[in-house]
């Protein structure tokens, strides 16, 4: 996502927390097919602590940039589509009455047709939120607490009852296609937290330009086997909730940039791993040391960034042209990326540029999704350890 604010006001309590989204990319990452629809009779919902062995699951959708999370909120079960983001911690949907809403495709939650919708009070008034992202969408409303339903590997729907929701009642610039955003970073908000010690910290995706993919939680998200690769992740005080990883060096082609002896280099953390950000993020500095490795390989001609994100661009009509790109985070753990995670065909056809933007300080590097695809992700908080498994995802669970 965009470099954003969070701001969830509990009177006497402020917490404050950064996203990322980029202005070229849209602040969205992809699209989630979370749940089914499900009968409403008790017999056949369970509450979290009912799957005992269960892992509870979601599938996703590649919608061009951003990837989505149907879930479905309330009693009975109104189904959203809302945006994963490991970047923030709230869980927020649009919400009836809405003041000022940007235009969503699917229908509005309206909290007076659940029986399980409950606004937290903060001193005998609403407890409000705020978040506001650096390309201006922004979402403001109150907090709440609400069912929230999830599909289990038991057969049976995944309950939460009483999980605390952002209800939007004014938001704004938002893409049609979705309705909210589940925020799964460490923070107490998330969806990954709210789930309880029985899941602790365990979370996988396959991230997908094509096709069906899952995101699971629980012990079915343990990512282990051959040809995985796993790094340690980090927790800063400066910015707690977010992933950190540690990046050592990239590889273009034969030629390898370190990040030793630059400002960038750091041993406990120096890039964000993000669901919801679309392209990678570099400092400027840094940055610039690998433009000058790929456009040292590439006989094409240069050209202006079409976006207006300053990206290198080449006119060419194939991604043949570019060099592989390695990622070479600590603990030897090497990903060797795909020409499609690290280049992208502008809008304008016969141009292709790399999707690595440079920035400047105090902003923060970013691994963005598109650098992630076709990876198996997981995320082990009890082991500070996230791993990667190359992995054909729009296959994988077809």
């Amino acid at each position: 996502m965009s470099l954003a604010t969070t701001m969830i006001v509990l009177f006497l309590q402020i917490i404050t927390c950064s996203l990322f989204t980029t202005t070229a990319s849209s602040p969205h990452g992809f699209t989630i097919d979370l749940i089914q629809r499900r009968s409403n009779s008790s017999s056949s919902r369970l509450s979290k602590n009912q799957l005992q062995g269960a892992s509870p699951y979601a599938d996703t959708l590649f919608d061009y940039n951003i990837y989505l999370m149907k879930l479905q909120v309330g009693t009975p079960p109104f189904e959203i589509e809302a945006e994963i983001d490991t970047g923030s911690d709230l869980i927020w949907t649009q919400c009836m009455p809405c003041t000022n809403c940007y235009s969503q495709y699917a229908p509005i939650f309206d909290p007076s047709n659940s029986s399980t919708f409950k606004e937290k009070r903060c001193n005998g008034n609403s407890c409000h939120y705020k978040i506001i992202y650096a390309d201006t969408t922004y979402s403001k409303g109150t907090l709440a607490t609400e069912t929230v339903t999830i599909h289990s590997t038991s057969g049976e729907p995944f309950v939460m009852p009483e999980t605390t929701i952002g209800c939007g009642h004014n938001s704004s610039w938002f893409k049609p296609t979705f309705s909210g955003m589940v925020g799964l970073s460490w923070g107490p908000s998330s969806l990954i937290t709210q789930m309880g010690g029985e899941y602790p910290g365990l979370m996988s995706y396959c991230f997908a330009s094509q096709g069906t993919s899952k995101i699971n939680f629980g012990t079915n998200a343990i990512v282990a086997g051959d040809g995985v690769v796993s790094t340690t992740m980090f927790l800063t005080t400066a910015k707690p909730g977010l992933y950190y990883l540690n990046l050592d060096a990239v590889s273009v082609g034969d030629t390898h940039v370190e990040t030793m002896g630059t400002t960038f280099h750091a041993l406990e953390g120096n890039i964000i791993i993000d669901s919801g950000t679309t392209l990678t993020y570099f400092p400027v500095s840094y940055c610039n040391l690998v433009r000058e490795a790929v456009d040292h390989y590439v006989t094409a001609v240069r050209t202006a960034d079409p976006t207006g994100n300053d990206m290198l661009c080449y006119y060419t009509d194939t991604i043949d042209i570019f060099p592989v790109i390695t990622m070479h985070f600590s603990g030897g753990a090497d990903l060797v990326l795909d020409k499609y995670n690290m280049y992208i065909e502008t809008i304008t056809r016969g141009t292709f540029c790399l999707a690595i933007i440079c920035n400047n300080p105090p902003q923060d590097a970013i691994f963005g999704n598109r650098a992630q695809n076709n990876f198996l992700v997981g995320y082990d908080s009890s082991s500070l350890l996230v791993s990667f498994s190359p992995t054909n995802c729009s296959a994988l669970w077809n």
